[in-house]
């Protein structure tokens, strides 16, 4: 291991983690909430079981405009929403607020895309067979789609982790943050590479993992 790692260890370490934390929380908020909402925003569409102008026109509009906000932007934007949420707008904890919005948005419109491929004819056969719509979802929709709902999935993570190193700019922790004040700040360019290296490793790994997953249950 370079001397220079050995140096950092322990400082390593704690970003890693606090990025695991991160994006850790997106992860759970696009799926808890995130895949809720992609699902009413297909099933409240023109044409769609659940038909509601309303509904599909407030949340496409809001997941609009959140996915239109650069990160950074929005990152200082919510600052005193993150302040009143967690009582603070600086650490790990508070980046885990804009984190969690952002997930929410990115992936519900991954759903609603994942679901938009899926044939007609599965619907049809669900309605004339008289499922529930609670049976649509589970047992026909998500059924169909889930090969792209994990590749989805895996984009979204992807995209958690970048969003995860800006949050190094307003104190909130993790690999960004430890390569920008130790790597870049301190004019320790071996140390900033090593980091991305580290980011590089991450990213291939969730993306392999993703990518082999979404094949083994993709039964079309």
């Amino acid at each position: 291991m370079p001397e220079i790692l050995v140096q950092y260890e322990a400082e390593i370490w704690s970003s890693i983690g606090e990025t695991f934390i991160m994006v850790g929380v997106s992860i759970l908020a696009a799926i808890v909430l995130g895949l809720p909402v992609g699902t009413l925003l297909f099933l409240c569409r023109k044409g769609q079981i659940l038909e509601n102008k309303i509904i599909f026109s407030s949340l496409n509009l809001l997941v609009n405009i959140i996915r239109s906000f650069p990160f950074l932007l929005l990152v200082v934007f919510l600052i005193p929403f993150t302040r009143f949420i967690i009582g603070t707008a600086i650490g790990t904890a508070a980046a885990t607020i804009p984190l969690a919005i952002i997930a929410i948005a990115h992936y519900s419109r991954l759903v609603e895309q994942s679901l938009l491929d899926v044939p007609k004819g599965v619907l049809e056969a669900a309605i004339s067979m008289g499922a529930s719509v609670k049976e649509i979802i589970f047992k026909f929709l998500y059924v169909e789609a889930r090969s792209g709902l994990v590749l989805g999935l895996t984009t979204s993570i992807i995209s958690f982790i970048s969003y995860s190193t800006i949050m190094g700019v307003v104190g909130g922790g993790g690999i960004g943050d430890f390569a920008i004040r130790y790597g870049y700040q301190q004019f320790k360019t071996d140390l900033m590479m090593y980091m991305i290296i580290i980011m590089v490793i991450l990213v291939q790994l969730i993306q392999f993992i993703g990518t082999t997953v979404s094949r083994k249950i993709d039964k079309r």
